[in-house]
C-alpha cells in the first residue's frame, strides 16, 4: 500500500478515537451533575433542647492586630549614670543612701585630694602675692607722682601686679574645678585656710540604684567600682525575647502595652526601640528592647513583665463568641448554622484573630446568620449521638 493511504488511514482512527473520548467526558460530567450533593450535616433539636441553646447573628467586630510576649524589667541604662571621683583622695562623707532620690548637682560625697589641697595652697600664695603687689605699686604710684620714683620702678611695679593679678585668677579658677563655690573661695581667701574636701554632685537628678562609698575608702578616677549609680527613672526598659518566626513583624516605633503581677490591672504605654540584629542560637529568639514611661517609678528592675505590641490598626471583621465554634477532630473548626424551627447545619469554617471573647472569621458565614453560641458543643453531641 502507498505510503501516504497508510498516513490518512491512521490519522482518521486517532480522529475517531478523539470523538469517542469527548463524549465519554461529557456523558461522566454530566452524570456527575445529575448526581445529588451530599447533605450537610444537620441536628434538629426539641424545644426542651432549644433552651440551652443560645443563637446570635453573625456581625462585625473589631480585632486588635497584636502579639504577646514576656520578659523582664530594666533601668534605662542610656539614663543611667556612674559617678565617679575626678581626682584621687580618701572619702571623707558620703550623704545619699541606695534608694533615695537626688536632685541635680547635689550632694553624694566628699573627699580628701591631695590635688585640691595643692589647689587651694597656690590660691592662697597667689591671693598674698597679689596683695603685696598691689600695695607695692600703690606707694611707688605716689612716689612716682612726686618724681620721687623712676618710671622704669614704676613701670616694673605695674608689670608685677598684673602678674599676680592673674596668677589669682588662675588659682582661683583652678580651685573651682574642684566644684568650690565663689563664696568658697573668698571664704579660703580671707581665712587664708585650706578646706580640703572635694565634693563630688549628681550629675543628673534620679534614683541612687548602688553605693560603695564609706568613709575612708580610697577611690581613683575612673577605676571601678563606681562610688555610686544614679539612674533617671522617668522611663524603664523592657526586655524580652521574641521567637525568630514572629521578629519579622516587628518594628521599630510599634506601641506596647505592658503588665507587672504585682501591679493588676495597671497598664504601662512605652515604644520598642531597639530589636536586635542576631538570632540567639540556643533559643532561636530575638531581643527586642522597648522604653517604658515610668515617671512615679512604680516599676522596678528585675521585675517579670507581659507585653503586647501593636503591629496595626485595629481589623474589623466578622466574628462570633468563641463558644460557637468547634473545633474538629481532624482540626478543622465548625459552626452550627440555624434559619430557626430548631433544625441546625454545621458548617466549616476558616478562623482568624481571637479577642476578648470572640474569634474572626474569614470565610464560611456571612452578616446575619444565625448561628448557636451557647451549647455548640451541646449540638455536636447530639449529632455523633444520632449516628452520624
Amino acid at each position: 500500500m502507498p505510503l501516504g493511504k497508510v498516513t490518512r488511514s491512521k490519522l482518521a482512527v486517532l480522529a475517531c478515537a478523539g470523538v469517542l473520548l469527548a463524549a465519554a467526558s461529557a456523558h461522566a460530567e454530566a452524570a456527575a451533575a445529575a448526581e445529588p450533593a451530599a447533605p450537610e450535616p444537620t441536628v434538629e433539636l426539641s424545644p426542651t433542647q432549644l433552651k440551652a441553646i443560645k443563637i446570635e447573628p453573625v456581625g462585625e467586630r473589631l480585632f486588635p492586630q497584636e502579639q504577646e510576649a514576656v520578659g523582664n524589667i530594666d533601668f534605662n541604662q542610656e539614663l543611667l549614670t556612674q559617678v565617679f571621683t575626678p581626682y584621687q583622695g580618701r572619702i571623707l562623707k558620703a550623704f545619699v543612701s541606695v534608694g533615695e532620690t537626688v536632685k541635680k548637682d547635689q550632694i553624694l560625697f566628699t573627699i580628701d585630694s591631695p590635688d585640691l589641697v595643692q589647689a587651694e595652697s597656690t590660691l592662697i600664695a597667689a591671693a598674698g602675692v597679689l596683695d603685696l603687689t598691689t600695695r607695692a605699686l600703690e606707694r611707688l604710684k605716689n612716689l612716682y607722682k612726686q618724681s620721687a620714683a623712676a618710671q622704669k620702678d614704676y613701670e616694673q611695679s605695674v608689670s608685677d601686679q598684673q602678674a599676680a593679678e592673674g596668677a589669682y585668677r588662675a588659682a582661683r579658677a583652678a580651685v573651682k574645678v574642684f566644684g568650690k563655690s565663689e563664696a568658697e573661695i573668698d571664704k579660703i581667701v580671707e581665712e587664708r585656710k585650706i578646706d580640703p574636701a572635694l565634693v563630688v554632685p549628681s550629675p543628673i537628678a534620679g534614683l541612687v540604684t548602688a553605693r560603695t562609698a564609706s568613709p575612708g575608702l580610697l577611690v581613683q578616677p575612673g577605676s571601678p567600682p563606681p562610688v555610686y549609680i544614679v539612674a533617671d527613672t522617668a522611663t524603664m526598659w523592657m526586655l524580652a525575647n521574641v521567637p525568630e518566626k514572629n521578629a519579622p513583624a516587628l518594628k521599630v516605633g510599634q506601641e506596647v502595652s505592658v503588665t507587672v503581677a504585682p501591679l493588676p490591672g495597671r497598664v504601662f504605654e512605652g515604644k520598642i526601640v531597639t530589636i536586635g540584629a542576631t538570632v540567639d542560637p540556643n533559643t532561636r529568639r530575638v531581643l527586642v528592647r522597648s522604653e517604658i514611661a515610668d515617671p512615679g517609678y512604680e516599676l522596678r528592675a528585675g521585675m517579670f513583665a507581659n507585653f503586647t505590641i501593636t503591629l496595626a490598626p485595629p481589623k474589623r471583621a466578622l466574628a462570633v463568641p468563641q463558644d460557637g465554634v468547634v473545633r474538629e477532630g481532624d482540626g478543622t473548626m465548625t459552626v452550627w448554622v440555624t434559619a430557626g424551627g430548631g433544625k441546625f447545619t454545621k458548617r466549616t469554617v476558616q478562623t482568624g484573630l481571637s479577642h476578648d471573647g470572640f474569634t474572626e472569621i474569614r470565610q464560611g458565614l456571612k452578616p446575619g446568620e444565625l448561628v448557636a453560641t451557647d451549647g455548640s458543643l451541646f449540638i455536636a453531641n447530639q449529632y455523633t449521638n444520632a449516628g452520624h
